[in-house]
Formats: structure tokens, C-alpha cells, sequence
């Protein structure tokens, strides 16, 4: 059959082979050196803990999903805790009973689902916390909401707050399911109040999911507004190739495949090692929001959508911020929807060394006159002061109503990071402000310096921002955003 083929066609047959070849040859050898830069698995990657919520199961109320909770806790004590030996250098892990990081030490377990009931709430509020962390990030803004009159309720999505093998096979589905779950709950409880999501991070994608989901579905509690913090509306194109390596990594039996980061569990109420199936879970989340957007703007039902308030970084090293404006914001009815933004710090004397210019960011933003929201940003007075402006712009203009701040950058900060923003100075973990009557690791109060490599906790997450000098503009916009706090 051969003979009959033209010589350069079995050239070019040859050259393709070859190619392919190669191809392949090149992406074990980057398979190779990504598993040899990686570190060992450790029993907290491979554990598997049977008692954690799907959606296809048999859990279908929020008190069920609580024992459920329970059972896992339980079995997350025996299955993995209970048979660790730990050694002098484990003093900072979390699953060391001694450990300045093991959750146990705190009056509460901020790992776990929480409610906190007031006796006349004029709302109920729904807290969805990031992928990878736990209830805890979003503690603060709960108690703060709690204080101004509502029911608030924390919930622990699936695969967290445990093992970061958790999320090696949690679904965006049981994410999904497990908020619909909670926010029915909530409404049951006070049928006649409004009921508001908070979400933050992954649990930004999860509110919007919801919302769309309930224009389609009247048998969802239905969301009447919606905060968002550092939403993951968009996030890199290479997390939608997550089951290649996965399945790669079964055939090959290498379970390390499974993981994009692996590093030492520091954090109480955060996983250090990351599952690259988590960020096909939020890849899933920013489609589905993608095309649901498209489909109520050709249908026009996205007026329906509650008023939404954003606030993001304008610089996040984590999700992709313009596309919370493209597949998002842009798309937005005028319903009253506002959007926060934070720009860098102006005054800084060495400005060429930032890779990211916000200003390539904002300034189409702020100069579109066919905006239907309000966008506001805080930014510095002047570029040669550290004190900060809020600048607002209602929609149809691009001249911003100024209002000065009492607030400053603090010094040495240039930005914001995705994970600052629920945190303030005061948070025991996150915060600044040293706490020396707590024994605990307070993370953001920490400034090592000295030889790289010799941390246990790497250099590049003791120099992010891990909390917010903006955090009680923040929680003021909050609370007149949804209408809780204002006196009577």
C-alpha cells in the first residue's frame, strides 16, 4: 500500500510522526520535572473521608446536613488525626493537637457550618466561603451582620474544612446543591424576611450560580441581593484541562498529578496544598455563569437578577477581574447593582517594579458612560500622599463625585490581594494587630526575614496582604447596601 504513496507524502507522514513523537516525549519530560519538584504526599492528601455532603445523596435538610457534619468531624479524628505521629517541626501543623495552628485551640471550630440567631431578625443572611478555606473567612463580616439584625448562617461547603483530599473528588455540583440546601433553610426560618448572600471567592461563583439557577427554578429559596468579595467570575483556561492530568495520573498510578501545589498545613481555617479538581470545580462555576448570563441577556430575564455589590482588587493574583466585568457586570440590568473597586497604592517611589498596572484595568471602566451600575474606587488622594479618596460614578457618567477618606494605604503595602479583603486589622488570624495574649499563630502579624528556603511557610504568603485597611469602608457599604444597621 506504501509504494503507491508519493515520497514527499511519506516525508511529510514521517516528519508528523516524528512530531508527534516528540510531543509527547516533551510533556513526560515536563511531567517528570513537575513531579520531582513537588513534595512528598502526606496521609491528609490520600485520606478519605466517606461523611462529607453530595448532592446525590441522602441528606435533604439543613439540621441533617449538621449530622452529617458531625460524623465527618468524628471521622476525620479517626480516620486521620488519631493515627499521625508528629515531630519538633510539626509544631505549626494543624493536625498537631499541640500545634499554634490546630483549630481545637479556639473557642470555636470555625472549620465547621455556624448559625447566629437574633431574637428579631429583619433579614437572613447566607455566607459562602472560598474554595480551599473554611467558615471562618467570612466569621467577621457574619458577626458584624449579625450585630446589625440579622439571622446569619456560615455554611461549610463540601471538601472543606477537613483534609485538603477533600476536594480531590468534591463536585461542583455538591457545591451547588449544598448552597440551595442552606439558603432553603434560611428562608423556612423567616419566610416574610429578605433573604442575602455574601460570598466570597469560589462562594462569589456559587451566589451567582444560585441566582441565575432560581430565574429558571421557583422552588429555590429565593436570593434577594448578593455581596461579593474577590469573586472567582473568571479563572485561568488551564483549569479546564484538570481531568486530563488527573486521569493521566491514574493510569500512570502517580497521585501527585492530582495536586497543583502541596505545602506544609500552617493554617487553621485554610488548605496550603491545592487539588487541581477545586479549580475545575470554580472553572466549572465561571461556565455555567458565563452561559446563563448569555441566555438571560438574549431572553431579557436578567432583570430579574437581585442587585449585586462587588468588591474586588483591581490587581488579584488569584481569579481573572476582567472577567467579573465582561461575564458579569456588563451584562447586568440597571437594577442598582455597585461595584467596589480597590486601586494600588499611588505613592510608591519604586511603581516600575509592579508587573501589573491597575490603571490598564480601570480606566476603560471608569471612562464607559454605557455602565448601567455604580462603580466606585478607592484610591489615593494624590500620588505623592498615602491618604485615599472614594471616587463614585453612577451610571451614564465618567465624573466621580469625591469623598475623602479618613483611611490611608499603610506603609510598605502596595495593593490589595485577592484574600485580604474579609479580614480586618483586628482578626485574630489574618490581622495586623499583634494579639500577644493569644498563644495562637496569628499569620498576618508575621515578618520573618532571613535565608530563603528555611521557612516552613513560604516567603511569597508571609509577603501578601492577608488583611483589609479598607474593611470598614467595606462593612459600611455592606450594610446600607442590604439595608441593615440604619436606625429607625
Amino acid at each position: 500500500m506504501l509504494k503507491f504513496i508519493h515520497r514527499p507524502v511519506l516525508r511529510v507522514l514521517k516528519f508528523a510522526g516524528f512530531t508527534v513523537l516528540g510531543g509527547i516525549v516533551a510533556i513526560i519530560a515536563v511531567a517528570i520535572f513537575y513531579l520531582n519538584s513537588l513534595s512528598d504526599l502526606e496521609p491528609w492528601h490520600t485520606v478519605h473521608l466517606n461523611e462529607d455532603y453530595s448532592a446525590d445523596g441522602a441528606v435533604s435538610s439543613f439540621p441533617d446536613y449538621l449530622a452529617m457534619e458531625d460524623r465527618l468531624f468524628a471521622e476525620l479524628q479517626d480516620e486521620l488525626i488519631s493515627k499521625l505521629s508528629f515531630g519538633p517541626k510539626d509544631e505549626v501543623n494543624r493536625f498537631q493537637p499541640d500545634s499554634v495552628s490546630n483549630p481545637l485551640t479556639w473557642p470555636w471550630n470555625w472549620n465547621r457550618s455556624f448559625m447566629i440567631e437574633t431574637e428579631s431578625p429583619t433579614a437572613s443572611v447566607l455566607l459562602l466561603h472560598g474554595m480551599s478555606d473554611s467558615p471562618y473567612s467570612l466569621r467577621e463580616i457574619g458577626q458584624s451582620l449579625h450585630e446589625a439584625g440579622a439571622n446569619v448562617l456560615g455554611l461549610r461547603l463540601p471538601g472543606h474544612g477537613t483534609a485538603p483530599a477533600g476536594l480531590l473528588e468534591t463536585k461542583a455540583e455538591d457545591m451547588i446543591s449544598a448552597t440551595a440546601l442552606a439558603a432553603r433553610h434560611l428562608k423556612a426560618m423567616q419566610p416574610d424576611k429578605p433573604l442575602y448572600a455574601v460570598g466570597y471567592s469560589n462562594g462569589g461563583a456559587l451566589s451567582v450560580v444560585h441566582a441565575l439557577r432560581q430565574l429558571e427554578d421557583p422552588s429555590l429559596a429565593k436570593i434577594d441581593r448578593i455581596i461579593l468579595l474577590s469573586p472567582a467570575i473568571g479563572v485561568t483556561p488551564a483549569a479546564a484541562y484538570a481531568p486530563i492530568a488527573i486521569q493521566l495520573g491514574h493510569i500512570l498510578g502517580v497521585q501527585r498529578l492530582a495536586w497543583s501545589s502541596l505545602g506544609p498545613e500552617y493554617d487553621p481555617y485554610k488548605y496550603t496544598s491545592f487539588a487541581i479538581n477545586a479549580g475545575y470545580v470554580t472553572h466549572q462555576l465561571t461556565m455555567e455563569i458565563r452561559s446563563r448570563m448569555d441566555a438571560a441577556t438574549a431572553d431579557r430575564s436578567v432583570a430579574a437578577l437581585p442587585p449585586i455589590l462587588g468588591f474586588s482588587s483591581a490587581v488579584d493574583a488569584t481569579v481573572i477581574t476582567r472577567d467579573m466585568i465582561s461575564n458579569l457586570y456588563a451584562k447586568l440590568s440597571d437594577n442598582g447593582s455597585e461595584l467596589l473597586l480597590f486601586d494600588t497604592n499611588q505613592f510608591l517611589t519604586k511603581r516600575p517594579l509592579l508587573s501589573d498596572d491597575a490603571a490598564d484595568f480601570l480606566d476603560p471602566l471608569v471612562t464607559d458612560t454605557a455602565r448601567t451600575y455604580t462603580l466606585r474606587v478607592i484610591t489615593n488622594e494624590e500620588p505623592s500622599d498615602r491618604k485615599t479618596v472614594l471616587n463614585t460614578y453612577v451610571p451614564g457618567t465618567n465624573n466621580p463625585a469625591v469623598q475623602r477618606l479618613d483611611l490611608s494605604w499603610p506603609r510598605g503595602v502596595f495593593s490589595m490581594a485577592h484574600i485580604s479583603l474579609p479580614f480586618s486589622a483586628e482578626d485574630p488570624l489574618y490581622g495586623i494587630i499583634p494579639q500577644p495574649e493569644i498563644s495562637r499563630l496569628q499569620l498576618g502579624a508575621l515578618a520573618l526575614r532571613g535565608e530563603r528556603g528555611i521557612s516552613e511557610i513560604p516567603a511569597g504568603d508571609m509577603l501578601r496582604m492577608r488583611w483589609n485597611p479598607f474593611h470598614s469602608i467595606m462593612m459600611s457599604e455592606t450594610q446600607s447596601f442590604l439595608g441593615l444597621g440604619a436606625e429607625d
